[in-house]
C-alpha cells in the first residue's frame, strides 16, 4: 500500500494563536475555524485541533510522542526570534549542539538545526 502524507495534526488548547506562531515560523497561509487551524495550501499541511483539557508533553519526559524539526540558515537568530514570539527554551538540550530544542507557546517541542 502506498499512501501520501497530507497533514500533521497537533492537539492543542488554542488553535488560532498556535497557527499564528507556526505561520511566523513557516510563512505558510492559515485557514481556520473555531476548533481547528491549518497551515499550508499544498503539500503537507500542519493542523492544530482544540482538545479540551490539553496538557503539553513534559521535557525531558517519557510522554513526548513527536516533535517538529526545522532547518534554518541561522540557528541563533531563529531561536531569538521564536523566543520573542512566545517559545521557550528548555534547560535540557541533547545532541551536543547539533540542534536546539524549543517548546512552542503551547508546549509542543520543535528542534532547529542549521
Amino acid at each position: 500500500m502506498l499512501a501520501q502524507l497530507t497533514t500533521i495534526v497537533l492537539d492543542c488548547a488554542e488553535p488560532g494563536p498556535l497557527a499564528e506562531f507556526y505561520r511566523a515560523v513557516t510563512g505558510w497561509t492559515i485557514t481556520s475555524s473555531d476548533d481547528s487551524a491549518y497551515l499550508g495550501e499544498s503539500g503537507v499541511q500542519l493542523a492544530f485541533v482544540r482538545v479540551p483539557d490539553y496538557q503539553p508533553p513534559q521535557w525531558p519526559g517519557s510522554d513526548k510522542q513527536a516533535h517538529l524539526d526545522f532547518q534554518v540558515a541561522d540557528v541563533a537568530l531563529a531561536v531569538k526570534q521564536l523566543l520573542e514570539l512566545g517559545a521557550t527554551k528548555p534547560e535540557f538540550q541533547p545532541g551536543d549542539g547539533q540542534w536546539t530544542v524549543l517548546a512552542d507557546p503551547q508546549g509542543h517541542l520543535l528542534c532547529l538545526a542549521g
